[in-house]
């Protein structure tokens, strides 16, 4: 039996009389990368919100989230504009690693994103890809048990999407961690995710599920398996 990070169970959640999500049950596996993908405004950030813990659900339960650590990477960078890009990195980790082994991480994420040479640059001299690349760095070398992306790569020109997605792919596997994908793009969903739920449009349900066996060394854009599974999930969204 595959060791289970955490479940949901029969989660609803309203807005005032919206009906936001209905009666949501998954569970989601460790070190599995799990990608949600559904129309916007479907509820898919409230649904992230109640697995971190920030939003409580209205009716059902969250398993297994007790404790564990979590890591967030959004759309926006949310970089410290008063901090250099080495000292927004060193500020989330130096309560959770030893004092001294700071600089060293910082300067591993850092050249794991191939932007070393603006470690002493501020956030508001970087380009948006740069600080894009400072956001994912942060995030991945927070020590968490958990990553929550929030379409991270929605704003992103295609040539530094993919560049990204490979980091994160080359990042997983040196330590490999449980990591939430929402994103509105199947072709992301299906580069990055071990599997795919496909979300309705509110009051939010799940419409289907897909397993994706392909390895990750295998995973292109134009990888003919992967084509044909981003059709069956526009299938599905539509």
């Amino acid at each position: 039996m595959k060791p289970v990070e955490f479940t949901l169970n029969n989660i609803t959640k309203y807005y005032g009389p919206l009906h936001v999500i209905d009666n949501i049950s998954l569970t989601v596996e460790t070190n599995k990368i799990v990608a949600f993908l559904g129309p916007s405004g479907c509820g898919k950030t409230t649904l992230f919100s109640i697995i971190a813990g920030l939003k409580a659900p209205d009716q059902g339960l969250v398993s297994g989230m007790e404790g564990k650590a979590i890591s967030y990477l959004f759309q926006e960078p949310r970089l410290l504009d008063w901090l250099t890009v080495a000292q927004n990195l060193a500020f989330v980790l130096e309560e959770h690693i030893p004092r001294s082994a700071v600089p060293a991480s910082v300067k591993a994420a850092l050249e794991q994103m191939e932007i070393g040479a603006v470690h002493d640059t501020y956030p508001r001299k970087l380009s948006g890809g740069q600080r894009q690349r400072v956001a994912m760095a942060r995030a991945l070398a927070y020590p968490s048990q958990l990553l929550l992306m929030d379409e991270p790569f929605k704003s992103l020109d295609l040539t530094l999407k993919w560049s990204l997605i490979d980091r994160l792919h080359q990042s997983w596997a040196a330590a490999p961690r449980t990591v939430l994908l929402v994103t509105h793009d199947p072709k992301e969903a299906v580069l990055l995710a071990d599997e795919v739920y496909v979300l309705s449009p509110k009051p939010t349900v799940i419409k289907g599920h897909h397993l994706i066996s392909l390895p990750r060394t295998e995973r292109k854009p134009d990888a003919l398996p992967l084509l044909q599974l981003e059709q069956q999930i526009i299938a599905a969204l539509i």
